[in-house]
């Protein structure tokens, strides 16, 4: 078959690649101008961070045998760094919760190497999908949008159509089969404001990554303390849901602000940055995410996956979610 896939997150890479092992022909289409997307890593001139997820765990099999097989490729490496729980500039040290790994030299390298021997056509996004009639019999046909063109462009026709994006973008997507729109909406994401912050000294803070409490940030990292980064004071800092929420619609210099003041009093440290930003996560994590592993109707062809789906896992979110949403996606396609 010939396979549309909207979304080049590691859900639909990991789909689109096994996809093409079975010998379908796969296109994918992704929207920003890079694929990878929320293990993106931002390039700056003081280093790279990892403004999106942090790191990734691995508790199911199928999960660990290819984090070994990425290990193996120097795709990923563990971050054993040291982890505290922060409370009012206080650090106690964190419970253990698995192995942590990141890819290398960023996060976005997964996506990157997975991409590699796929069609994957970045700065295209895809408004509508369409169901038509054709000397084939019935398949479909993709609304494109770019940067160079005013008007959308028609993209197929396909045999069949996989939505790898987040649940709240998917919902409109899906809403040819309207049950699966239903389905996509019941699966809200929260947002979530990322501070990115260079430092010319060290800050000697003595721990590589925190959860912070009673904050506006939830959590702190030393990207710099990840395996195979350029060295240097870089700090990533995340704002907890609910104030992210409250402050979706700020501007970003008054989040820099707020977030740079929220920086220093968890850290205790009034080192001022030599480079700050903010980046807005519209959609980060599944508030309710799906108790399935995917969605897929066989008569129509249409399926959808992504970390909004729980895939046998303890909540949703993770990068093992999208992950084996992805790849039992592509299992019940074959």
């Amino acid at each position: 078959m010939h396979i549309a896939i909207i979304g080049a997150g590691l859900s639909g890479l990991t789909c689109a690649r096994r996809l093409q092992d079975q010998g379908h022909c796969v296109t994918v289409y992704e929207k920003s101008h890079a694929v990878s997307g929320r293990m993106s890593t931002r390039q700056t001139d003081f280093g790279g961070f990892d403004h999106g997820a942090q790191y990734f765990t691995a508790s199911s099999a199928a999960f660990k045998a290819d984090v070994a097989a990425w290990t193996k490729a120097g795709w990923v490496a563990p971050w054993k760094g040291k982890f505290v729980a922060l409370d009012h500039g206080k650090s106690t040290a964190a419970g253990k919760s698995g192995n942590r790994h990141v890819g290398v030299p960023g996060m976005r390298s997964v996506g990157v190497h997975l991409a590699q021997g796929l069609d994957v056509r970045t700065g295209q996004q895809v408004g509508q999908i369409e169901r038509i009639e054709t000397g084939k019999g019935e398949q479909w046909l993709l609304a494109v949008h770019c940067d160079t063109v005013p008007i959308a462009a028609s993209a197929g026709p396909f045999d069949a159509v996989i939505v790898a994006v987040p649940a709240d973008q998917a919902t409109t997507l899906l809403s040819v089969v309207p049950a699966f729109a239903k389905a996509a909406g019941k699966a809200l994401l929260v947002p979530c404001w990322t501070l990115m912050a260079a430092f010319q000294d060290s800050l000697e803070l003595g721990y590589d990554g925190a959860w912070v409490s009673n904050s506006r940030l939830s959590w702190l990292a030393h990207d710099a303390s990840k395996p195979g980064r350029r060295p240097g004071e870089h700090w990533i800092g995340q704002a907890s849901a609910a104030w992210s929420i409250e402050h979706l619609e700020d501007e970003p210099d008054r989040v820099r602000e707020k977030l740079l003041k929220a920086f220093h009093e968890a850290t205790g440290s009034q080192v001022q940055p030599v480079f700050a930003t903010v980046h807005r996560w519209r959609y980060s994590k599944a508030a309710t995410p799906l108790k399935d592993d995917c969605l897929w109707n066989k008569k129509l062809r249409i399926g959808a996956c992504g970390d909004w789906f729980s895939a046998g896992l303890d909540g949703a979110g993770k990068i093992e979610n999208a992950y084996l949403s992805g790849a039992a996606l592509a299992a019940l396609i074959a």
